[in-house]
């Protein structure tokens, strides 16, 4: 019996946190979460080369653009 009120207590405390932590975090997510440091959304998928069709990544075409 008392087991059972701290399983269920414990898995309710941890529900909680989880969901309050994805709530604040989509809320007010960190900058680092938004965009690399040359601009580019982190989750873009990569594009394909037109020459070779190979997929790059969008921050390697960035970088060749800018002459890094």
């Amino acid at each position: 019996m008392v087991a059972s009120v701290i399983m269920r207590t414990f898995v309710g405390l941890i529900t909680m946190i989880t969901i309050v932590g994805l709530t604040y975090v989509y809320a007010f997510p960190p900058e680092s979460i938004r965009v690399s440091r040359d601009g580019a959304p982190f989750f873009t998928p990569p594009v394909i080369n037109p020459e070779t069709g190979k997929p790059v990544q969008v921050d390697v075409l960035i970088r060749h653009y800018k002459g890094q």
